[in-house]
């Protein structure tokens, strides 16, 4: 009779990588919406490398533990900022003028407004993660909500505002969330404190 053995596969969390990758692409986007800095070129390598690939990256290691809520969030909002790179290829005419001149704002609005529905959706979900992770989702559907009726057109200045200041709120947030998510392992306690989940849901 042979001998069976089990092998253990081990892989990191990979929350402090996709909200490094969150944080970095909204900390430079926000600068954008704020007018402290000008255009979209500057923001698409960021926009691909930390907001897409790091937060798919992170998609596929929560995949393999099994983690449906954060493989969900993180490839959700990976694609989003493939996506929005597109966009701002398309807008600034690297596909060419036909592209560019066609191009119809409204149907960006409309991707936010599905975005706001899957993080809403994601929202409720983040009540039994961590306070922080719940702070981060409530400020992204500030975020859709502001980039959607802005790119509606509707009372685009303030909503525009709102959407630049959520941004920079969920850069803020996330590399809080970074921090705990790295030095609380790293340490083996909770050095920084994310907050344990609200308990409101689960049974």
């Amino acid at each position: 009779m042979k001998e069976q053995q089990t092998v253990k596969v081990v892989t990191i969390d990979p929350s402090a990588i996709g909200l490094f990758g969150l944080a970095m692409v909204t900390l430079v986007a926000s600068s954008q919406k704020l007018g402290w800095t000008a255009g979209t070129s500057g923001v698409l390598p960021w926009a691909i490398f930390l907001g897409a690939f790091a937060q798919l990256m992170a998609a596929a290691y929560d995949a393999k533990h099994n983690n449906v809520f954060g493989a969900t969030a993180f490839a959700g909002y990976g694609f989003f900022w493939l996506g929005v790179g597109m966009t701002w290829m398309i807008q600034n005419g690297l596909f060419g003028k036909v592209m560019q001149t066609t191009f119809d704002p409204k149907q960006l609005a409309f991707a936010f407004l599905g975005y706001l529905a899957f993080t809403l959706i994601m929202t409720i979900g983040a009540l039994e993660t961590n306070k922080v992770l719940f702070v981060i989702f409530v400020l992204i559907d500030f975020l859709f909500i502001g980039l959607s009726l802005s790119t509606f057109g509707i009372a685009e200045h303030f909503f525009h505002q709102m959407a630049a200041y959520a941004e920079l709120g969920i850069a803020i947030a996330s590399f809080y969330g970074v921090a705990g998510n790295v030095l609380n392992k790293h340490f083996g306690y909770d050095f920084v404190p994310l907050g344990q989940p609200f308990g409101l849901l689960k049974k």
